[in-house]
């Protein structure tokens, strides 16, 4: 049986000081490698000009985080890819997890990290307010899409690129996580989330505005909720959405 061709793609904005470092690791265990490149304006673009090895798409202007992980889903269905990992660029994933996810992604549509499925050592402490957040809104999706996520917004994900032709995203900001499993609920696939470490090396990165005020995040990841759950209002059957554990 064939290996399944597998792209790594990483969203990046303004992430100078990381990138090359993050994609030297990304490269020891992925062939295929996608940089999107959503605007940056701190060097980032050049420094991905001296980078063959990875291919680079980019927005002219920023666009938003999930306008970046869109990007990457329709490029890995346009070139027919098997396997799409997503993994941010700010030192908070490990490249060396990406063989579990790939693993993993051999009996599932979607492979979610969770930084609080298990324990381990060295794990850093959230920012109180990012953890509190995760858990609300986790622990809401869970109860109006009867799913059992226990971290709705970790950014390291293995897709069956299969399973992406069936969604239809375009929430480009950083609620577009909670589309997507509204959208996956319908859809009956296969979720399993695999646990990774929590690593949090500069707390006081920003969101962006006024996002960065607690309750305004609080207030726009429920209206992309509400907006995605009305799209598919009546679709979801509870009894075809799946979800086991990893490593647990």
């Amino acid at each position: 049986m064939n290996s399944p061709r597998v792209l790594t793609a990483l969203p990046v904005f303004n992430e100078a000081p990381f990138v090359c470092h993050v994609l030297n690791q990304v490269l020891r265990y992925s062939e295929h490698v996608l940089v999107v490149d959503d605007g940056s304006t701190d060097g980032t673009a050049e420094l991905l000009l001296q980078r063959p090895d990875v291919e680079t798409l980019t927005h002219p202007q920023n666009r938003g985080y999930g306008a970046a992980l869109i990007s990457a889903f329709q490029h890995a269905i346009d070139k027919h890819f098997d396997i799409l990992i997503t993994i941010d660029c700010d030192g908070q994933h490990e490249p060396q997890r990406i063989p579990q996810f790939i693993q993993a992604c051999k009996g599932a549509d979607i492979v979610s990290g969770s930084r609080y499925l298990q324990t381990f050592t060295g794990d850093n402490h959230p920012p109180a307010d990012r953890q509190r957040i995760n858990e609300l809104i986790t622990s809401e999706l869970n109860d109006r899409l009867s799913l059992k996520l226990t971290d709705a917004f970790c950014g390291f994900k293995a897709y069956r690129v299969s399973a992406l032709r069936k969604l239809d995203l375009t929430e480009p900001g950083y609620a577009m996580p909670l589309e997507l499993w509204a959208q996956a609920a319908t859809a009956g696939l296969r979720i399993v989330e695999s646990p990774v470490p929590l690593i949090y090396l500069d707390g006081s990165r920003s969101f962006g505005g006024a996002l960065d005020e607690a309750e305004v995040r609080v207030e726009y990841y429920r209206l992309v909720l509400d907006r995605s759950i009305e799209s598919v209002e009546g679709q979801v059957s509870t009894s075809s959405v799946r979800l086991c554990s990893e490593g647990t």
